[in-house]
């Protein structure tokens, strides 16, 4: 068989098939396993750093981590919520090691020549940013709940299972989370 055949056979596998691909010896599985899912695992890494090149590090370094790990994947819950698991804790993890700077405002940045209204964009900027370095102020685990539940928007059922608690546990991050950035905007 061909390596384009046999490419083209493992991406109509689903995730579970490939994981068993991958575990039976297949090392081209994990590829698939990669194609599939690293966008989804970039765009968590990227809500957590901000920054293109530390996400695509952070992508990386959640994909080292699940090829060696895939064999205690035991199929409980979806492979795109392991690996969104797996790149919350790496995510967290780095966060932890480097707490994230202040993001400078750049006024040029927010401007639009072509607006009407070049103020209200600058202030939407502000606002944005305010919002960005207050959610980065959160205890990591409400910070991880804002993340998966406003930007990646997933259920709180979801979010339970990546981060490890109950649903209840989920809602009360959230809930505690919103009170926080409520609090923290408002000084």
């Amino acid at each position: 068989m061909t390596d384009s055949k046999v490419t083209a056979d493992l991406s109509a596998l689903d995730d579970l098939a490939l994981v068993r691909s991958f575990v039976d010896g297949e090392r081209t599985a994990f590829d698939t396993i990669v194609a599939r899912h690293q966008r989804a695992v970039y765009q968590v890494c990227y809500r957590f750093v901000h920054n293109h090149e530390d996400a695509a590090d952070l992508t990386q370094d959640v994909f080292v981590r699940a090829f060696k790990g895939l064999k205690a994947f035991r199929g409980d819950a979806k492979l795109s919520t392991w690996l969104h698991r797996v790149a919350v804790n790496v995510c967290l993890n780095r966060t932890a090691l480097v707490r994230p700077g202040i993001e400078p405002l750049d006024p040029a940045r927010h401007v639009d020549d072509r607006s009407e209204d070049a103020f209200g964009m600058v202030a939407r900027g502000e606002r944005a940013a305010d919002v960005r370095r207050a959610i980065a102020q959160l205890p990591p685990k409400q910070r991880a709940t804002v993340m998966l539940r406003v930007y990646q928007e997933l259920s709180h059922e979801a979010i339970a299972e990546i981060l490890g608690g109950t649903v209840g546990a989920a809602k009360a991050n959230f809930f505690h989370a919103l009170g926080n950035l409520k609090r923290m905007l408002e000084s």
